[in-house]
């Protein structure tokens, strides 16, 4: 879940949005599971101000009605947050499978804009620009030498 929200940060310059999940060929609440992710994810990556906060206890009482009352044991909370079953994984996996192809279009558009603009610079000054290096260099490669790799 943190991942998956990490795609939708704001601030971001290629950040998803909401509008990228209502324009999926999904169908069903694909929105209202969306907004539970990211609520969830909020949940889980909020450190409480106060210790006390991350678990509940209560006491467990007999019934009101009786005439011996008394608290018959503790309940533990220790998280407010809802367990995610194998259907709800394989529902956010269907989600960001299908968002990984919509930016994946949108990637290689943007790829095909850069790749024009890069032809319309002289080559002589590409060349003179720094070598963008490569991982792993070849054996014939010494430290941060790729020759002929092309320069940003």
């Amino acid at each position: 879940m943190l991942a998956y929200g990490r795609c939708f940060s704001k601030g971001k310059r290629f950040a998803l949005s909401a509008d990228d999940v209502k324009n999926l060929p999904l169908h069903g609440a694909v929105m209202n599971f969306h907004d539970w992710v990211m609520e969830e994810r909020d949940k889980l990556a909020a450190r409480a101000a106060n210790p006390a906060e991350a678990a509940k206890v209560g006491a467990a009482l007999s019934e009101p009605e009786k005439k011996d009352r008394r608290v018959e044991g503790i309940v533990i909370f220790a998280s407010s947050h809802e367990v995610v079953n194998d259907v709800g994984v394989r529902q956010l996996g269907g989600l960001a499978s299908e968002l990984a192809k919509q930016i994946a279009g949108k990637a290689q558009e943007q790829q095909d804009v850069v790749l024009k603009e890069a032809q319309q610079l002289k080559l002589d000054d590409l060349y003179e620009l720094p070598v963008i290096g490569t991982w792993p260099p070849g054996e014939d490669d010494e430290a941060g030498d790729d020759a002929g790799e092309v320069s940003s």
